[in-house]
């Protein structure tokens, strides 16, 4: 492959979005879980609200599986893989308060923005991939946007 990146730093840069694939998995899992489970006088709002997240997040999973894809390497595929990699934790807990989920999402998506930000400065400065750092850079917007959102509904 001769795309102006060693095959090292390509490497190192996919395994980096393997962890960032992993957290994508486990916080889609989480908003599913919220989903399902979300009771009280909001529940329709809210339930609309988690299933647009998951879905949403759905395509970053394969937006970011692809991006392993094309440095070149295979993306970790299993929940076994996913559950080693991730630095998100699952909620074992059941949940079924809106507000305590928004909280407990927004943890998530706030931990995948600093991870991308630091992803977004060592991909192009260490690394040399601005095409790297430019896809990490437009996932921490949406996991800003999505922030913002669940911010919103905490009042």
């Amino acid at each position: 492959m001769k795309i102006g990146l060693t095959s090292e730093s390509r490497k190192a840069i996919a395994d980096k979005l393997g962890v960032l694939l992993a957290n994508e998995f486990v916080l889609n899992v989480k908003t599913r879980k919220a989903h399902w489970n979300v009771q009280g006088l909001d529940f329709l709002d809210k339930h609309k609200l988690f299933e647009a997240q998951y879905e949403q997040y759905a395509e970053v999973i394969d937006d970011v599986a692809e991006r392993i894809r094309i440095l070149g390497f295979f993306p970790p595929a299993t929940a076994h893989e996913f559950l080693n990699l991730a630095t998100l934790s699952e909620t074992s807990v059941v949940i079924t308060d809106s507000k305590e989920l928004i909280n407990n999402l927004l943890a998530g998506h706030e931990e995948i923005v600093r991870q991308l930000r630091g992803y977004a400065t060592e991909f192009a400065e260490e690394y040399g991939d601005d095409g790297s750092a430019d896809f990490v850079i437009a996932l921490m917007q949406d996991h800003e946007k999505t922030a913002w959102f669940l911010r919103a509904h905490l009042g």
